[in-house]
């Protein structure tokens, strides 16, 4: 049976390593559920959770990700304030902090459609038709996960980088888009292991603070609409 009810979780600023071990715990739930199903020859439906947050300074290093594309040591890294974790998702290296919109899908793709290529594009989509609603005009850029502006200009930037793990058809990991983040702390990486391209926010591009639970609803808006799901809080 295929559930698309999406339960949603605001987190609020919590430390990386707590959502990600809570993360884990989701994950694990859901594969725990559908290694039952299966040997039990049951269709009991598994959850899927939509969980949104902001997170204190830190840097995540994918685990295809070259550490030297990290331009600080960890007496660099206290004086900034900031943490560093090497982890189990796709992509290279990338910040959080606050002032940034963090969502983590932890979905079961068996209840929705299993390509992984699919699910990453329509992560783009919901933050291209979030950005939209404020006038923002964002695309993708080929071969480079993510969204972008200006793409194929000398002003091409960044403005929500994304990398996701899958096991067994189950998502964990997510997106990242720069709503009001200090964008400062991009200078101590290599953003994405992609080198000689800026990174922006929607903050820096409208010239104003952009009310943070707003462009949530509307990301959960696109979300709901672009994967046809229920979203329950």
């Amino acid at each position: 049976m295929k559930n698309t009810q999406v339960t949603y979780q605001y987190l609020g600023l919590k430390d990386y390593k707590e959502t990600w071990d809570y993360q884990e715990q989701l994950f694990q739930s859901i594969v725990d559920q559908k290694i039952k199903n299966r040997n039990e020859n049951t269709q009991n439906p598994t959850s899927n959770y939509l969980l949104s947050v902001e997170h204190p300074h830190v840097y995540t290093l994918g685990k295809s990700g070259d550490i030297s594309h990290f331009l600080l040591n960890e007496e660099s890294l206290q004086k900034i304030n900031a943490t560093y974790y090497k982890i189990n998702r796709g992509g290279d290296i990338t910040y959080h902090g606050p002032g940034q919109m963090v969502m983590y899908p932890i979905l079961d793709l068996d209840n929705f459609f299993t390509d992984i290529h699919k699910y990453l594009r329509l992560l783009e989509e919901c933050v291209i038709l979030t950005l939209a609603d404020y006038g923002i005009s964002s695309t993708r850029s080929e071969g480079e996960t993510g969204v972008w502006l200006q793409v194929g200009t000398p002003f091409a930037r960044k403005i929500c980088a994304m990398g996701v793990r899958a096991s067994r058809w189950v998502t964990m990991h997510g997106l990242a888009l720069n709503v009001n983040v200090n964008l400062g702390y991009f200078d101590h990486i290599i953003p994405c292991g992609i080198k000689g391209k800026a990174v922006t926010s929607m903050q820096a591009e409208l010239g104003y603070e952009v009310p943070m639970h707003e462009v949530e609803q509307k990301f959960r808006h696109h979300f709901q609409t672009v994967f046809q799901a229920k979203i329950q809080e």
